[in-house]
């Protein structure tokens, strides 16, 4: 005959005192990673810009006129990439140097650009070059950096101010370019 086996089974309970401790101690630490990624997220993560659906600047040739030139003027061409006509009556382009904090202004003419179509802006002559420019749609006087600077589109004739991201509700685009540029959209 066979001795009775004995089965021995272990139930670990645990004491109210400890559970709310094992609580305390998951909800804490979930709180700290959620603060970790909120944190990332406020002071390390990029921004990413829309892409526009309207007037956008799809060209800025600061070179016009300079010594081994084509063209005998700098310009800036616009571009209505959207699906409706937009009036640029009351709008202007503007340019300031690399770091600059001086916004010089072209006011544009008062124009419907229709879908798909291009709206050139003619600046400043230089010395040198031997092709004109095509008739622009605008003319202004703006000397423009052929190596850096900053170019908005803006929606009003208000030169804008101060020498960082001037994205306030008024930039409808905005392109900085070249070496030291404190302000650009994008990477």
């Amino acid at each position: 005959m066979r001795p009775p086996i004995s089965r021995r089974t272990s139930v670990s309970i645990r004491s109210p005192k400890s559970f709310k401790r094992y609580i305390l101690i998951t909800t804490t630490l979930t709180t700290l990673l959620g603060l970790t990624l909120f944190l990332h997220q406020m002071f390390f993560a990029r921004t990413v810009q829309a892409v526009s659906t309207g007037v956008v600047i799809s060209q800025v040739y600061g070179g016009g006129g300079n010594a081994g030139a084509t063209l005998k003027n700098d310009y800036i061409e616009l571009f209505n990439r959207g699906n409706a006509a937009v009036s640029l009556s009351g709008w202007s382009v503007q340019y300031a140097a690399t770091a600059g904090t001086s916004w010089q202004v072209t006011a544009l003419s008062n124009l419907t650009l229709q879908p798909g179509q291009y709206y050139l802006v003619q600046e400043a002559a230089g010395a040198a070059g031997t092709t004109s420019l095509p008739t622009p749609d605008a003319t202004g006087t703006i000397n423009m950096s052929g190596t850096a600077g900053k170019v908005a589109l803006v929606n009003s004739t208000t030169a804008l101010t101060g020498s960082g991201c001037p994205f306030g509700a008024s930039v409808v685009d905005f392109v900085g370019f070249g070496t030291g540029t404190n302000c650009f959209e994008g990477s």
